[in-house]
């Protein structure tokens, strides 16, 4: 008998499909970037009106425009060099808030 065992037949949950991680992933990363994007501008406007010294301010602006160029590598696919934008984008918001 040439009939399939049940084991060999593949379910559609099993099925993966490429095409939508990699979406999944620029889409994750375009985001990611333009929300830390936000949150480190947002976070230079306010120290630049305090009282905090100017590098701090010039910190998170610094780390706010790895973030957006994460988030366009993001999007054109580059996503490995994404998230390690990223990361170091986050690590220089990170240093200015340790210099506040």
């Amino acid at each position: 008998m040439n009939a399939r065992a049940e084991s060999e037949i593949p379910d559609v949950d099993d099925v993966v499909d490429p095409a939508g991680d990699a979406r999944r992933a620029r889409w994750t990363a375009t985001g990611t970037g333009a929300l830390l994007a936000l949150a480190g501008l947002a976070a230079a406007i306010l120290r630049v009106t305090g009282s905090a010294p100017s590098v701090v301010p010039a910190a998170y602006a610094v780390g706010a425009a790895v973030c957006v160029l994460a988030s366009v590598l993001g999007a054109r696919g580059r996503t490995r060099r994404a998230l390690w934008l990223l990361v170091a984008g986050a690590m220089v918001m990170a240093l200015g808030d340790q210099f506040d």
